[in-house]
């Protein structure tokens, strides 16, 4: 186990969007993680940000390297399964980029390797720590719509172009479902629990299109009801969140800010950071309408988390069970969708008591 008193010292496989927009600003701007080891092509991009940084074209480079600690992986998701593996045979501790595999024999494989090395292992779920999730929570949390019958999230945008990346290429885990669909699954079992069954529909809209770039997946909770939507020709005027139940409803138009102001090179934790003028409107039993001040989003507490669980003083903030039990429902939609029928979460009766206990 890490020291509980060093500087945790952290290596970053990728620095393509993921890794440049979000990972390393993160990593960054938390006391005690030190972002000086890279795995990239991009040379001249890394070291117009870190100059003074060691970059390495090969990943086994960095996994080699005894002062790193904890390595980041914010590749393509096909190399996510086995540059995570071996990682953890290095003795390192893991932060894998969603989604976590490829399928759940992979992610299973990889929880058992954390356990048998001793070594964290999470997932990049950092819109846990968005202020529209966020304020939703809160929202339920505090009884303002009763007990939950239907949650509706969104995760939409429009770009009408196929851009050339392999996010939207034809290979293994491309398409709007694997890179926005982790997100939505998430937010909702952390909502509403797991759900019994999935059924999906996935569709190739946009001209061009190689991958699936429109996704809708329900999930059956008995009664209650979970609707996920991803899209890529949505210009706007859909709630992010609605949330119905036995005492009320709450709907959340506006997205978290954070990853705009990322792109727009503000810091972490600079004035302004993560805050949010949309409110969350609730709507009482009798149709009323009042205003919930947005909780605001910080990202930076997921490494921050993942630090002092890495240094044996705080609790994982995504523990692998939960990351699993998204791959199950990621898995359960694509084949439900090939199949054209309701499939049940395959998880076993192990890994749903796992996921219950993790729920603190």
């Amino acid at each position: 186990m890490t020291p509980a008193s060093e500087t945790l010292k952290v290596g970053l496989l990728g620095y393509g969007y993921a890794g440049a927009t979000f990972h390393a600003p993160l990593i960054r701007a938390v006391e005690g993680l030190e972002l000086d080891r890279f795995a990239s092509r991009s040379r001249d991009k890394v070291l117009e940000r870190f100059p003074e940084a060691t970059i390495h074209e090969d990943s086994s480079a960095v996994l080699g390297d005894p002062e790193v600690d904890l390595v980041v992986i914010a590749t393509p998701n096909d190399t996510h399964f086995p540059l995570a593996e071996a990682a953890l045979r290095a003795g390192k501790h893991v932060v894998v980029d969603k989604p976590f595999t490829l399928d759940l024999a992979e992610a299973r494989a990889l929880i058992a390797l954390a356990e048998e090395t001793g070594r964290q292992l999470t997932v990049f779920h950092n819109r846990r720590w968005d202020s529209d999730f966020r304020s939703v929570r809160k929202a339920i949390d505090a009884g303002l719509v009763g007990d939950p019958t239907h949650l509706e999230i969104h995760f939409d945008r429009f770009r009408p172009q196929v851009r050339d990346r392999w996010r939207e290429g034809d290979g293994p885990g491309a398409g709007v479902w694997f890179d926005l669909g982790p997100h939505l699954v998430d937010h909702a079992l952390l909502l509403m629990g797991l759900p019994d069954r999935v059924t999906a529909s996935l569709a190739m809209q946009r001209e061009g299109a190689r991958s699936p770039d429109w996704a809708h997946v329900v999930l059956d909770f008995g009664g209650n009801r979970a609707v996920l939507h991803a899209s890529m020709l949505v210009a706007g005027g859909v709630p992010r969140f609605i949330v119905h139940g036995t005492g009320g409803s709450a709907v959340k138009h506006g997205m978290d800010v954070q990853e705009g102001q990322l792109l727009a090179g503000m810091t972490p934790g600079a004035p302004g950071w993560g805050e949010d003028p949309d409110p969350v409107v609730i709507y009482d039993d009798e149709g009323h309408a009042s205003r919930l001040p947005a909780e605001p989003g910080d990202q930076r507490e997921f490494y921050r988390l993942v630090g002092e669980a890495a240094r044996g003083r705080a609790l994982n903030p995504v523990p692998p069970v939960q990351s699993l039990a998204v791959m199950a429902v990621i898995e359960a939609a694509e084949r439900s969708a090939a199949e054209g029928r309701s499939v049940a979460l395959p998880l076993t009766e192990a890994e749903r008591t796992a996921w219950m206990a993790s729920r603190v």
